[in-house]
């Protein structure tokens, strides 16, 4: 009786354990890459200015704001990551309007107060925030807010400047051109505007902050999703051919055990992306790979796991006591083969970068599922039928066949 209950609260564990899974994938989903679900390409190449040469620092402040633009845009695990001494390649996974992406991510974006004259008396240096409004009239504005230092600058210029125009300019290009009424603190607003879309624009570059040079366009691409779909039905066909076959010679091999293996299989590619969706991980066309390369490190647990098995039962033990010495055989094989599996998925992650760190990544979370779903998943169901015929069977885990 206590161990039907054993039994029965193992199943009920490995029951919550997949539905638990399938919550997490149903709840967050998978993120695709821009190979997989379209979207632009976009090399960006800094330019030297008289006052800057690029070097290590102009590149990585070049980054830092072109990371929180594209974060205002709202998109989806966008890449952005460096190449070379002066190149930064951007990925934007499906965007609609890859042309004004690149207007925005692109523009050097410095904000400045000037007078009639040309004369600078302010910069966007001092705006600690910026966004899309409406004036009184209902009509378009970015309304902005200098930070404590800025405000009293800004109170001091307009003081001088009554009666007179100051002109808002967002690089050279000039945005509105008021008369000052008043003496102006903290707050302002620029005016000018069409639509809200484009004072929205303008608000992310100004509150994002400028670029510390200007960046040139020198590739541009789109991937369409057609193609992404194509790779993904492609990748689901091979791997679920590769499943089957595998399913297949288990079966053929170990008779009942082995289909058990082929269920534990199922529960493990559910464990796999319940952990993927959880963490929130971006799949990638290599990311597939990874994992199609780590449903193959599963089921050669499950092989040394069978083969240790069928070694103790061929030595005259009980299949209780083969089961167990069997297991404790496998473990240290086991673990030998994933964690240099491991070490190479992290060397690959953290010295590469783009599709290449998206398969080590996959392929490290498939490994470390692959593990607990051998020491703990396969173990449990194979102890659910231990006294089950067909395992006592001469055949069973290939023991004997005929």
């Amino acid at each position: 009786m206590r161990y039907k209950k054993k039994r029965m609260l193992k199943l009920i564990f490995i029951i919550a354990i997949v539905a638990f899974a399938i919550f997490l994938y149903s709840y967050y989903n998978i993120n695709l890459g821009l190979d997989l679900q379209g979207g632009s390409h976009i090399v960006l190449q800094a330019q030297p200015t008289e006052e800057r040469e690029i070097n290590n620092e102009v590149m990585g402040g070049i980054v830092s704001v072109i990371e929180r633009r594209v974060n205002q845009l709202g998109l989806t695990e966008p890449v952005i990551q460096r190449e070379g001494s002066d190149r930064i390649i951007v990925e934007l996974p499906a965007i609609d309007n890859p042309n004004e992406a690149i207007e925005t991510i692109g523009r050097t974006a410095v904000l400045t107060f000037r007078n009639s004259s040309g004369q600078v008396l302010l910069t966007g240096e001092y705006v600690q925030d910026a966004s899309a409004d409406y004036d009184q009239y209902g009509r378009p504005v970015v309304s902005f807010k200098m930070n404590d230092e800025g405000a009293d600058r800004f109170e001091e210029i307009t003081s001088q400047y009554i009666g007179q125009k100051i002109g808002i300019y967002l690089d050279d290009e000039l945005l509105t051109n008021p008369t000052v009424q008043d003496t102006i603190s903290g707050r302002g607003q620029i005016t000018g505007y069409d639509t809200v879309e484009s004072a929205e624009k303008d608000a992310i570059l100004i509150r994002e902050g400028s670029l510390p040079v200007p960046v040139e366009v020198i590739q541009s691409r789109t991937i369409g999703p057609v193609l992404g779909e194509i790779s993904i039905q492609k990748s689901i066909t091979a791997g679920l051919i590769g499943l089957i076959l595998v399913s297949i010679y288990m079966m053929f091999y170990y008779r009942f055990p082995g289909v058990l293996a082929a269920a534990v299989l199922i529960i493990y590619g559910i464990l796999l992306m319940g952990t993927l969706a959880g963490l929130q991980a971006t799949l990638t066309l290599p990311g597939i790979a990874g994992l199609i390369l780590s449903i193959g490190m599963a089921v050669d647990a499950n092989i040394i796991i069978f083969e240790r098995i069928k070694d103790e039962r061929k030595s005259g033990k009980t299949l209780r006591a083969s089961i167990d010495a069997g297991f404790k055989r496998a473990y240290k094989t086991i673990i030998d083969a994933n964690v240099t599996t491991l070490i190479t998925a992290l060397i690959l992650a953290y010295y590469t970068s783009g599709t290449v760190r998206g398969f080590a990544v996959t392929l490290g979370i498939g490994v470390l599922v692959s593990m607990f779903t051998a020491f703990f998943i396969t173990r449990n169901v194979i102890d659910l039928f231990t006294h089950s015929n067909l395992l006592q069977s001469d055949a069973a885990f290939g023991a004997k066949r005929r």
